[in-house]
């Protein structure tokens, strides 16, 4: 097997396929998954591509994409070709929008979302139809609720699940035992007054508390999204901060995501992420940008 240059691994590389440092000419492919989430003849077919073209053996990424493991520099092209006769493809590498990740808040019982069809639409509009080279790399992630658990505020660009209460004060009757201050998990309600009231800067919106009161009080909601900017995780760590808005339809959720690539391509620097942009030019002045019209 003749040496395999440097040009050739920077080339695979950019298709997904990065090198097995225990190895002379091995790779790892990794299958993107649009949103973390396959079928079933997708899931046999990239079991029998990595018992063809690789090692046997898959491991699943922390960006929600399956890497074939020990793929020879010769079964690049082959494997490829096997995948997309399934409709999947290889990738995810480089200074641009990465493959969005997304938590299973479709499913989930505290999901305010459907993440994955959310997600999905993310991965057809910016990672495929946007595959615009960037300063740095570009990271998404759909949260389905304020759990967090795709941590979307430690990604470039994070989207988490609203539901904000619209209490009915007149229905409300100030009980001595609130189901709605004993149901908070985030300790946002208590009474006053004879009323329950809620401290909004401590209401995360994960509506929790929908259904709880006893008197109907609680009823009615505004489901939503709340959109980070500016997180990061690695060498160094930077956490997001929330545009202080809560965009109510799904539309509004992709223009901001869309502003906000073109204005990291812009007016990034080559080389620094979307956090140091941000601090670079002021989140107040970058917050501005993202909801002018």
């Amino acid at each position: 097997m003749p040496e395999i240059s440097k040009e050739d691994i920077a080339r695979v590389k950019a298709l997904g396929f990065l090198y097995d440092k225990n190895s002379e000419d091995r790779f790892n492919g990794r299958v993107i998954t649009r949103n973390g989430r396959i079928t079933a003849a997708e899931c046999a077919a990239v079991a029998e591509a990595a018992k063809k073209f690789g090692s046997g053996f898959v491991t699943l990424t922390t960006r929600m994409t399956m890497e074939i493991q020990g793929v020879p520099y010769e079964n690049i092209e082959p494997l490829r070709e096997f995948l997309a006769q399934y409709g999947l493809e290889t990738g995810g590498t480089g200074a641009k929008v990465r493959p969005v990740i997304s938590c299973k808040g479709t499913t989930c019982q505290y999901g305010l979302i459907d993440t994955y069809e959310l997600s999905e639409e993310i991965h057809k509009r910016f990672f495929k139809g946007m595959s615009i080279p960037l300063p740095h790399k570009f990271k998404i992630a759909v949260g389905g609720c304020p759990n967090n658990c795709v941590k979307p505020d430690l990604n470039d660009l994070g989207i988490v699940g609203q539901r904000i209460p619209s209490p009915d004060m007149d229905k409300c009757r100030g009980c001595k035992v609130c189901q709605i201050e004993k149901n908070c998990p985030v300790k946002a309600c208590s009474v006053a007054d004879g009323k329950v009231v809620i401290d909004r800067n401590i209401c995360n919106n994960c509506g929790r508390c929908r259904n709880k009161c006893p008197f109907k009080a609680f009823e009615e909601y505004t489901n939503g999204y709340r959109v980070y900017i500016g997180g990061r995780w690695g060498k160094k760590i930077a956490q997001g901060r929330f545009i202080n808005k809560v965009f109510t339809s799904r539309d509004e959720v992709l223009n901001i995501i869309e502003k906000a690539i073109i204005l990291f391509k812009e007016q990034g620097v080559k080389g620094e992420r979307f956090s140091d942009t941000i601090n670079r030019l002021g989140f107040e002045k970058v917050e501005a940008q993202l909801l002018e019209d």
